[in-house]
């Protein structure tokens, strides 16, 4: 894949391809959770192992992040959605059949896309957010929206447009019974940004088939001992899930 991808508003999604050289036609899209980028360690790190047992993965900026085009200012899980759908359009396009492994944020990108997109024929949720309200209070209710930061980073302003749908979003947990695909859910129990509570939460509420993996010890980005583990779940899993 060399083509450019371009959301509804125009703006280009900066992504990096992984190309194992066979003949599958599966694709695994990672995306990524809110501050981050696709070349965070954990998720270049994932789609190297992934490509490595011959699956061609592709991770991506959702746009505003890292050198995709769009104001940071503009990020929301809704518009994430519409990103996430014109990466698959791509993807499908070029004869991939799509899994999607979203992180955090992603995560819940995932729930939202999956949930009303049938091009998306696996999920994964890698430390998933699931409750948007209480995520956006218990980490930024003490910041101004459109004066404070997140995380007192000032390259990541947080806006109101960010609360706004955060809070209208609530929660997808109640979109879990829409999900009509495959679905794994892994978690560390050391996550002190999203409570592996979430995804204890939306695993009981989604169809079969279905997998929880708690990963001990693992913090929410899976650093150190905790990206092994986090890796060979996600390819025993697809292993098991997509070629049977």
């Amino acid at each position: 894949m060399e083509e450019i991808i371009t959301n509804p508003q125009g703006e280009t999604l900066d992504y990096t391809f992984h190309d194992p050289a066979n003949q599958s036609r599966d694709i695994l899209i990672i995306g990524h959770g809110v501050t981050g980028n696709k070349d965070r360690p954990f998720v270049v790190a994932l789609a190297e192992a992934v490509a490595s047992e011959g699956m061609a993965v592709l991770r991506f900026s959702f746009s505003g992040n890292g050198s995709s085009g769009g104001d940071f200012r503009d990020c929301t899980i809704s518009k994430e959605v519409e990103d996430l759908k014109a990466v698959v359009t791509a993807a499908v396009t070029n004869g991939y059949r799509v899994t999607y492994a979203g992180h955090s944020m992603g995560g819940a990108v995932g729930v939202l896309a999956a949930s009303s997109d049938d091009r998306i024929k696996h999920l994964i949720s890698l430390a998933g957010m699931v409750n948007t309200k209480d995520f956006y209070d218990r980490e930024f209710g003490e910041e101004k929206p459109d004066e404070g930061c997140m995380w007192e980073e000032q390259s990541c302003p947080l806006s109101s447009t960010y609360k706004n749908d955060m809070y209208g979003i609530g929660s997808v947990a109640q979109k879990a019974s829409e999900v009509k695909v495959p679905w794994l859910l892994i978690h560390g129990d050391a996550d002190d940004v999203v409570p592996i509570e979430d995804s204890r939460e939306i695993f009981n509420l989604a169809n079969e088939p279905k997998k929880i993996i708690e990963i001990p010890g693992a913090n929410h980005v899976f650093s150190e001992a905790g990206l092994e583990p986090m890796s060979e779940a996600v390819i025993d899993w697809i292993g098991e899930t997509l070629r049977g």
